[in-house]
């Protein structure tokens, strides 16, 4: 796992001279962005896509304190958002049935607690092991609770899950969070102190120790520490940040399932980081918003947009193997340079034939999901607003020539890209810019 290492993040303190600007400039411009980004985007359906985003962006950088700075591998981390959203759901119902004053701002705390404690009972179990094994261990623990959801319906609710309304509680400052607004704030704010808090951890020793058992355990057991209680104190707090993930979403949606408890929430969050960059501490926080965006516009356009996201996952961890994350700061040296324009161009042909492969693929998709899925509703479909029949031979020829022809040219586009990126990169550092 050492070939996840990346340079300084953003926002940490570089002994420079420049005030608390240069110090917190990004998490001051973070918190801009935050206040700013509702009246920009002030839809109903931005407003519910950007809650999505903030609950998303705590849950999956929760998972990166796992894979990214511990080097452990769960299919679990939804047991933890899932549990963490049912006790706040549960609490919600009894403070507005029992009359107590707690504001609607603090529940999520109350997630956050379920997290942390079942972190703790989990943990002590799976950290006794790591690798494959560990793996093996949090996949059954999902499959336990997810099996157990269905079984104990009085917490669980059953298939239809629990519902609360969060109107009903104390109204703090003349706040109802009945429009949506007022509840972007709340997970807003909720996201900018849960992620500034999981920078922070990451910047103590006790993070580059959790850095250190991921890149090379058997050292770190050697210099004196104990990896198995580095792993299960990482654990423990991970499944605190995703109990406080999935107290908001409860808070949201108003409602929890046993599906936010299954291995599709495990997968998708594994997918978030994937995609950001795995190890980086603004990949999951890319991968999220990337991936709920694309939920959010892809299930309105397909029905199979859960195969697309297979083949981007499949795709990201062939050809861009660090990430979203990883391509970026791969050009950081050469923006330092002033070198980046010698590769932008390789780039940009690069993008054509990509864009031309992934249509034809999408074409086939789509053609074969409507003589396959939809056959009832006959061959008559449109692609990019294009009509045409599913079962004519010429889309389907059009389709393949997309896909073949703008393969091959994009791999040959990549290889002078890469030519092209290799020696920018060896101009840069004659520089002294470089790496």
């Amino acid at each position: 796992m050492s070939d996840i290492a990346r340079p300084p993040l953003p926002g940490l303190p570089s002994g420079r001279a420049g005030g608390v600007l240069a110090t917190y400039g990004v998490w001051i411009a973070a918190a801009v962005v935050l206040a700013v980004l509702p009246h920009v985007f002030a839809s109903g359906l931005a407003l519910t896509a950007m809650c999505l985003m903030g609950t998303m962006i705590i849950f999956a950088l929760s998972y990166n304190m796992l894979l990214g700075q511990t080097g452990l591998l769960s299919f679990g981390q939804a047991v933890f958002f899932g549990l963490g959203g049912f006790l706040t759901v549960h609490a919600m119902n009894v403070a507005e049935s029992g009359g107590v004053p707690l504001p609607l701002a603090v529940f999520p705390l109350f997630g956050g607690v379920a997290g942390l404690a079942f972190g703790v009972i989990f943990g002590a179990v799976s950290t006794r092991r790591a690798g494959t094994a560990f793996a093996m261990i949090t996949l059954g623990v999902a499959e336990l609770v997810s099996s157990s959801a269905l079984i104990l319906r009085h917490f669980f609710g059953g298939e239809e899950g629990v519902t609360t309304d969060r109107t009903g509680l104390v109204h703090l400052f003349g706040l109802t969070f009945g429009p949506q607004i007022q509840v972007y704030y709340l997970i807003a704010v909720w996201c900018f102190v849960s992620a500034a808090a999981m920078y922070a951890l990451t910047c103590t020793p006790f993070g580059r120790i959790c850095n250190a058992v991921r890149d090379n355990p058997e050292r770190a057991g050697f210099i004196g520490y104990d990896t198995q209680t580095v792993r299960f104190i990482s654990f423990s707090l991970s499944g605190l940040f995703a109990g406080i993930a999935g107290g908001l979403a409860a808070i949201n949606f108003e409602i929890m399932n046993a599906a936010q408890l299954g291995l599709a929430q495990s997968g998708t969050v594994i997918l978030m980081t994937y995609i950001g960059g795995v190890g980086d501490f603004v990949g999951p926080i890319i991968g999220a918003i990337l991936v709920t965006y694309l939920q959010v516009a892809l299930s309105d356009v397909t029905d199979v947009w859960q195969l697309y996201f297979g083949l981007l996952f499949i795709g990201m961890v062939i050809f861009v193997p660090d990430g979203i994350a990883g391509l970026l700061a791969r050009q950081r040296p050469l923006l330092l340079a002033r070198q980046l324009h010698r590769v932008a161009p390789f780039y940009a042909l690069a993008l054509v034939p990509g864009l031309a492969a992934i249509t034809g693929l999408s074409m086939m998709i789509e053609m074969t999901n409507q003589l396959a899925v939809h056959v009832s509703d006959g061959p008559a479909m449109a692609f990019l607003y294009v009509p045409f029949d599913a079962d004519a031979p010429l889309p389907w020829l059009v389709a393949a020539t997309l896909l073949a022809a703008g393969t091959w040219l994009f791999l040959r586009a990549a290889r002078a890209a890469r030519h092209a990126y290799d020696e920018a990169l060896a101009a840069s550092r004659a520089r002294g810019r470089g790496p």
